[in-house]
This record gives C-alpha cells, structure tokens and sequence, in this order.
C-alpha cells in the first residue's frame, strides 16, 4: 500500500481526451470531493503519478491549479497537502450555498412541471435506497443529484452557474455528515418535493433554507456526534 493510502478502487480511470494535465486535475479534484484523500493528507507527486498511470509532471502541474483553486496547500520544504477547511470557510460556503438553493426552489415551485416533480421523486428514492444500505457515497452522490435537478427546474441559467461553482466544496463538506443527516435529510426532501409539486413557492422557499441550514448546523456539531 502506497503512503497515500487510497481505498482499492478509489482511483477514477483517466479519460483519453483532453490535456493531460486537465485530466489529471479532474482525477486529484474527486479523489479530494469524496474525502478518498482526506484534509491534511500528504500528497506526494510520484506516489500519485504512480496511482494514476502518469509522469509526475502533470501531478505537479495539477497540485499547482489546485493550490490556486483552494483544494490543496503548498509548503515550502515540504510538499502538498490536502486543504483543511476552516469552521469559517466552511460556514460562508455553506451559508452562500443556502441564499441560491433557496431561490432554486422558489423558482422550481414556479417552473417544475410533472416530468420534473417525477425526476426528483425517483432521485429521492434512489437516496433513500442509499441510506437503507448505509452506502455514504451513494447517498452523497443522490444528494447531489437532486439538489441539482432543483436547480435545473429553477430554469436560471446564472443561478445554475453560480451554484455549479459551489457544488463539488458543498459535497466536500457533506461526505462527513451523509450518514449523520442519513434519513432525515430524505425526509426534508419528500417535504421539498410536496412543496414544488403545489407551486407553493413560499414554502419550497422556507423548506430549502431550513433544509441547508440543518446541514450547515450538522458540518458544524460533527466532531461532537
């Protein structure tokens, strides 16, 4: 077992298309999402290279971009490392992520017509099969794909791009809490749904926030459960 310590089978294979160095980005970046490399895990160039099938140059020019994208941390003399969020930065996101999904669902209340509202019904049966299982990534994965289904029905095409630049850092911060918010957070889901499908746009509204404040609350009361 190589010193990053990767699950068997956590390694996403590399598409042949694209840059290189692009691709190799995309890989550490999920790898990073899904907690298989954890916050203030050492990321040493040749070992990742070597998980990868790669050179250690596009290794080096990834942990470079991630660096600059806030993912990883450089130290002089020694080395990379996964980021470690702070409580701070974790809250702004996660209090930015509220004020768009918010909107989302007031606007999917307006917009959602029934092949949508039966989009989001199967996803949350899909999450709940997850949570039954105890499968985390799946549930994570479902959690995902509902949230963006909503934002999809919003129908704002700017919404939906600003939230797709907060989306992999609310799964980074969700992966740690999926089994914590487990059941109920597929409850407040059906809520979201029943909301959405009655064109009720105050209280899709009102559910959304309350739903992405309990995450917020549960990242932040994790360690003490």
């Amino acid at each position: 077992m190589l010193s990053t310590g990767l699950p068997q089978g956590a390694v996403p294979k590399l598409e042949r298309p694209g840059p290189l160095r692009d691709r190799v980005y995309e890989a550490l970046l999920e790898l990073i999402t899904t907690r298989a490399l954890q916050p203030g895990q050492h990321l040493v160039e040749s070992e990742l290279a070597g998980h990868l099938g790669v050179s250690r140059q596009p290794v080096r020019e990834a942990l470079q971009r991630l660096n600059t994208d806030g993912w990883v941390d450089l130290r002089p003399a020694q080395g990379a490392f996964v980021h470690e969020p702070t409580e701070e930065e974790a809250d702004q996101l996660l209090t930015v992520r509220t004020l768009l999904e918010a909107e989302a669902a007031r606007l999917a209340a307006a917009n959602a017509g029934s092949a949508g509202i039966a989009v989001l019904q199967e996803l949350c049966t899909e999450g709940e099969k997850a949570v039954a299982a105890d499968d985390v990534d799946g549930a994570v994965a479902m959690n995902a794909r509902f949230h963006a289904k909503i934002m999809d029905l919003a129908g704002n095409a700017v919404l939906a791009e600003l939230a797709a630049q907060v989306d992999r850092r609310v799964r980074w911060y969700y992966t740690p809490i999926a089994r914590q918010r487990g059941r109920q957070s597929w409850i407040e889901h059906r809520e979201l749904i029943a909301a959405i499908a009655d064109r009720d746009e105050q209280r899709a509204t009102r559910l959304m926030r309350d739903h992405t404040e309990h995450t917020r609350r549960s990242y932040h009361e994790r360690e003490e459960s």
